[in-house]
């Protein structure tokens, strides 16, 4: 299912619901600018949040953009083992939904 040329794709949606697209455009822009959280931090968010949700293009982007703000391999890897206990720890807590009261 994953194919990056599906990316080409975002061009029609910004014509076919314009209003909409910039609007996510402007939010997807300024939820990563530098601010209170610098834009590293905020990209290895970015890479642990895909990670978690398993979406191959947030993966792609978001890990080439990090490494851009100067992520190094260990705060990748960091980043990657704190979505991975979230997602141990959902299905650890989660579990307590299997056992009787």
């Amino acid at each position: 299912m994953y194919n990056h040329e599906n990316l080409a794709k975002l061009k029609k949606m910004d014509s076919l619901a314009p209003q909409v697209m910039k609007a996510f455009w402007a939010f997807d822009k300024a939820a990563v600018a530098d601010g209170a959280i610098p834009v590293k931090y905020k990209e290895l968010i970015a890479v642990a949040v895909a990670l978690t949700t398993q979406c191959p293009y947030c993966i792609d982007i978001h890990s080439g953009n990090a490494r851009k703000a100067g992520a190094t391999d260990a705060e990748m890897v960091e980043a990657a083992m704190v979505a991975a206990s979230l997602r141990a720890g959902a299905a650890v807590t989660h579990a307590t939904h299997a056992l009787p009261n």
